[in-house]
């Protein structure tokens, strides 16, 4: 990116409830590639685990949290939502995220996508992250559907490169040389766009509104 525009180049993360930045990779020193960096100044940042709020040790995955100056006061006429959002002096921000030993930050995934397969935990950004690598595939999308046996199963949005002719079984190999078994999808559906939300994001409540809304479910 910096080869292309000129500037150096430095990754962040914000969120509107937090005005909105929180961290971001030095720009006069170490940055580290695929990292949001380290947290801005008087802003504190920790990760817990999503269940019991237990803070978790370096290197481990859970939600991030932050506080600091910039951190909103809560949600304007939203009571409940600001105290699910806000605890104990810290913003769950919903993200999925791990901290390393000099103190960087990296995003795994948004904890409203994760999926769990017999109480495995799927990040479906790993599982896009694999298929991106396909020569054929244009577009990935993964989410997790019900699953009777397992509660849930992993099931692939695919969009095709232009040209390319994909078939599941291909996919399926494909993953499963870069993935533990419980995270290949059991399921593929081949479109010729992803579904996109107003934020200009792959809109996965949408893609995951036929299965859950129904009877619909995936083997495996």
């Amino acid at each position: 990116m910096s080869a292309v525009t000129g500037a150096k180049v430095v990754e962040g993360y914000g969120l509107t409830e937090a005005s909105p930045v929180t961290h971001c990779n030095p720009v006069f020193g170490v940055a580290k590639d695929g990292t949001i960096g380290l947290p801005i100044p008087d802003t504190d940042a920790a990760i817990c685990d999503l269940v019991t709020g237990v803070f978790l040790p370096t290197g481990e995955q859970g939600e991030l949290v932050v506080r600091g100056p910039q951190v909103m006061r809560g949600y304007w006429g939203q009571r409940e939502e600001s105290e699910a959002a806000l605890r104990d002096g810290w913003l769950h921000t919903g993200d999925i995220a791990a901290m390393d030993k000099q103190g960087y930050f990296s995003i795994v995934d948004r904890a409203k996508d994760m999926i769990i397969v017999g109480g495995l935990k799927v990040f479906p950004r790993q599982v896009e992250d694999v298929f991106y690598e396909h020569p054929g595939v244009a577009e990935a999308a993964v989410i997790g559907v019900p699953n009777a046996r397992k509660g849930e199963t992993v099931v692939a949005y695919i969009v095709p490169q232009p040209g390319a002719r994909l078939v599941p079984a291909e996919l399926e190999a494909f993953a499963r040389e870069r993935l533990a078994p419980y995270k290949v999808p059991r399921a593929y559906e081949f479109r010729t766009e992803l579904i996109y939300n107003a934020m200009g994001k792959p809109d996965k409540k949408a893609m995951r509104a036929p299965y859950w809304s129904t009877d619909r479910t995936i083997a495996g």
